[in-house]
């Protein structure tokens, strides 16, 4: 708590300076300044046009243009949202949307994982129960409280009125591999298929409208975050995701996927990037090239595919940085704090 009311001060600062006109600086410039050389994220200063729409009887998509995505179960007597948004504040606006066509109750929140921008908004919903593995939980535990000051200064803009956080979002409800829920007459499965993104990554499937919420294990048309990832078990998850046959599906950035192929799209184009970027790390590795030298070939090789995706450049240092401690000592990822970001930052964009 302190952490946040500290930074919504800084930020504050920084809006009454540029209010005041002073020259050559804005709130984004100044709250940059704690860093060496600013996050790629620093510059993405533009709000996203949000999207809702339904996907089939029970399922709906906030989506905005590559920001963080939303996903909605209206069953018969509750509501279920998977991914909060980041701050409570942010949150409203999806409540406000769901208003617009239903008046259940919220009663479930669902994490697909640990990260920030994904859970910081859940007190927003008043939910009975906050649902995630137990994988995810014990990654709170462990990094929670690193993840949170660290994502708050990588990407200002998805953290707007972060003072309304009122600390760390904590699970009421683990689950391992499986969990079903019921919606009233609507089954609803939690299902824990494998490592990627993290290591408690959970999607949400509908099996009788073939509609699955997959959280950042999948994304379309936006780079994959991977600081946290297992780079050699994400493919074998996303087979899993593909042995379900889902022909609807929700990613964790993107438009919402509407057709099998739309969702088989999604699925390959995210194979596609996180198996190249690893295949490319880790023959680096074994050459013997430092991280430095593997980070300028492996960006130059993967731009001209993956450039024109959201957060391409932002995303890059912390992919490689993961893949080459993956490919190298450190078989599970290494706590991301804000000072290392700066560091690592500074060291593979400096």
């Amino acid at each position: 708590m302190r952490y946040i009311s500290q930074m919504y001060n800084f930020v504050h600062t920084a809006q009454v300076l540029t209010a005041r006109g002073s020259p050559n600086i804005n709130a984004i410039e100044v709250f940059a300044m704690t860093s060496v050389k600013k996050f790629a994220s620093h510059a993405d200063t533009e709000e996203k046009k949000v999207t809702f729409e339904q996907l089939s009887e029970h399922a709906y998509a906030y989506t905005a243009e590559g920001d963080p995505n939303t996903g909605i179960i209206i069953g018969d007597d509750a509501v279920l949202v998977a991914d909060t948004q980041a701050t409570p504040v942010m949150a409203q606006d999806v409540i406000r949307r769901i208003r617009e066509v239903t008046d259940k109750p919220i009663k479930y929140v669902l994490l697909t994982h640990y990260h920030a921008v994904r859970v910081l908004g859940a007190s927003a919903y008043n939910a009975e129960q906050i649902i995630a593995s137990q994988d995810t939980y014990d990654l709170i535990v462990e990094r929670g409280e690193q993840d949170m000051k660290s994502e708050i200064e990588r990407f200002p803009r998805l953290f707007n009125a972060v003072e309304s956080v009122p600390g760390l979002t904590w699970p009421t409800l683990t689950f391992q591999k499986k969990m079903t829920l019921w919606m009233g007459k609507l089954e609803v499965q939690i299902l824990q298929l494998g490592r990627g993104h993290t290591k408690g990554d959970t999607v949400v499937w509908l099996p009788e409208e073939k509609t699955l919420l997959s959280g950042d294990l999948v994304e379309y048309g936006a780079t994959p975050y991977a600081g946290d990832a297992y780079f050699q078990d994400w493919p074998a998850t996303l087979d899993a995701i593909a042995a379900l046959k889902p022909e609807k599906l929700v990613p964790g950035r993107g438009a919402a996927l509407k057709t099998p192929q739309e969702v088989a799209d999604g699925l390959a184009g995210t194979r596609a990037f996180v198996s190249e970027l690893y295949a490319k790390v880790k023959s680096g590795a074994s050459e013997g090239k430092d991280l430095n030298a593997i980070y300028k070939d492996t960006f130059a090789t993967l731009k001209p595919k993956f450039g024109d995706w959201v957060i391409f450049d932002h995303c890059m240092p912390f992919d490689v940085t993961r893949a080459f401690d993956e490919a190298t000592q450190y078989p599970d990822p290494r706590i991301w704090t804000a000072q290392r970001d700066k560091e690592m930052w500074e060291t593979l964009e400096g």
